[in-house]
């Protein structure tokens, strides 16, 4: 099972959503930003070097929103850890998507999401997480 970390990236009750590029997997998806863990690295590690990669901040990792755990219909599957952030230092800047933008949450389900954050982005809009 592949181990993942993802940001939600706080500014004013808005959350930062990456769209993927058309030459990555599950291309043109929306998703939160982060990626794999790697051998030896504790999530809140992964999450800051990932941040750092693309998008060029030095993220503060607060609190473990969410934990998913997802089979994809294609036999791949995934565990998600959804970490909030609410500070950083630097500007943001797009270093690996096809679009980064700031979003409402009850704006989140119009975008096309990648299946593995359906139920994060429920939870989000209803209120019950952050």
């Amino acid at each position: 099972m592949k181990r993942v970390v993802a940001a939600l990236i706080l500014n004013n009750n808005q959350l930062l959503i990456c769209q993927r590029t058309r030459h990555q997997t599950m291309p043109l998806k929306w998703e939160f930003p982060g990626g794999k863990i790697e051998d030896g690295e504790q999530p809140r590690q992964a999450l800051r070097r990932e941040l750092e990669e693309e998008l060029g901040i030095d993220a503060r990792i607060d609190e473990e929103v969410s934990r998913i755990r997802h089979e994809y219909k294609n036999g791949g599957a995934v565990e998600l850890q959804f970490f909030a952030v609410r500070h950083y230092q630097g500007q943001i800047e797009n270093k690996i998507f096809k679009d980064i933008r700031w979003s409402e949450r009850k704006e989140l389900p119009t975008f096309d999401f990648l299946e593995a954050d359906l139920e994060l982005i429920k939870d989000l809009v209803s209120g019950k997480l952050l």
